[in-house]
């Protein structure tokens, strides 16, 4: 744990170090995206963080190398610099889409660059957890495919999420720690020879990056992290989850303290279901539109908050709220009995519903409801 910690405070160092330079070079230069309708911003701010948390990823990565107990990721495995290599493509995609603002269609292709750089040198699916058995999945052009394809889809998932003052920072933080306390505890009780894990560094680094970078990207912002730093998160959390999910073949998770197989694959779509649920819903809407899924809107869950009646800072604290319910909601079933679990959640689930919707349902009080008035 130490170790992993450790990693997690340089990320966290480096990157709000490199976030500060990001910031004073990107107002100096004046790097400044054109505002845009659905902006929640009304003055100029430089999109550049995306660089100060991939600086703080590279730097604990390169530590990490030669680090004892985490140096054993590396040995003969060449699945971290894979994944360093596709977040270095997705940092440059991201960054020109920050300052040039590209089509769409572009933008998709460089993420899918990416993602099949992670998937034919660093991480693929192998495995896809099911009842009662797992679906192992022996061809390799399947595997890199199914893998790029949620690579591309979380990234883009973080990307939508990216709409106010440091969400997409907080969530990460919040489901990161969640995953890395889940991976770390997998590994911590296994009968192993070697227990480090690369999904428990790679999350810890997130981690770590976004503490840093968070601190710059509070309401009112000084940076923002642009599609450089949102499609690296994406990029990361996704190959974590890949990793820990390619672990059960090896019958790591088979009932280990009571973790049910199945929890791996869940416990990622727990951690990122905020994003993916704005991401659904956003493809839906633009869609039935007859517009392109990736044409960009004011129409996403953080907008709705706004729209209730939220401030800027209580949406994002209310997201943060259920991000956590989400992700130590799925954390609890690896610790405590099931049906214990199920229960809490489901009541955490209903309080956070009332609480969400409170603006609305008071503004359709029994006055409006009757159609009286006060």
């Amino acid at each position: 744990m130490i170790m992993y910690l450790l990693m997690m405070l340089t990320a966290a160092i480096v990157s709000y170090a490199a976030t500060w330079g990001a910031r004073l070079a990107g107002n100096k230069l004046e790097l400044f995206a054109p505002i845009r309708s659905r902006d929640m911003h009304s003055t100029p701010v430089s999109r550049l963080g995306g660089l100060g948390i991939f600086a703080g990823v590279l730097v604990a990565l390169i530590v990490a190398r030669q680090s004892f107990f985490v140096k054993d990721i590396f040995r003969n495995n060449a699945a971290p610099w894979g994944v360093l290599a596709g977040a270095v493509l997705i940092v440059v995609v991201g960054l020109a889409d920050d300052l040039l603002d590209l089509r769409w269609w572009i933008k998709l292709i460089g993420q899918s660059a990416a993602a099949f750089v992670v998937a034919v040198w660093g991480v693929r699916v192998t495995i896809v957890p099911f009842i009662p058995e797992p679906i192992v999945i022996e061809n390799d052009t399947v595997s890199i495919v199914l893998t790029a394809g949620l690579i591309v889809t979380t990234m883009n998932a973080f990307n939508f999420i990216d709409g106010l003052d440091g969400l997409a920072a907080g969530v990460a933080i919040i489901g990161g720690a969640a995953f890395f306390l889940t991976a770390y505890w997998v590994h911590r009780s296994a009968v192993l020879l070697d227990r480090s894990d690369l999904a428990t560094l790679l999350t810890a680094i997130v981690v770590g990056g976004c503490l840093g970078f968070l601190p710059h990207n509070w309401f009112p912002s000084k940076i923002f992290m642009g599609d450089s730093g949102a499609m690296l998160i994406g990029l990361l959390m996704a190959s974590a989850g890949i990793v820990s999910t390619g672990q059960i073949s090896s019958g790591l998770y088979d009932r280990l303290n009571g973790i049910p197989t199945i929890i791996p694959i869940l416990l990622p779509f727990a951690v990122l279901f905020l994003p993916l649920l704005d991401l659904c819903l956003a493809v839906v809407r633009r869609t039935a539109l007859g517009r392109s899924p990736w044409s960009a809107d004011r129409g996403h869950l953080h907008h709705k908050l706004l729209d209730i009646g939220y401030s800027h800072r209580t949406a994002v604290v209310l997201m943060y709220l259920w991000t956590c319910v989400l992700a130590f909601g799925g954390l609890a079933f690896v610790v405590f009995p099931w049906q214990i679990v199920l229960a809490v959640d489901l009541a955490a689930t209903a309080v956070m519903a009332v609480v969400t919707a409170w603006p609305y349902l008071r503004q359709r009080g029994p006055g409006q409801m009757t159609g009286t008035q006060e």
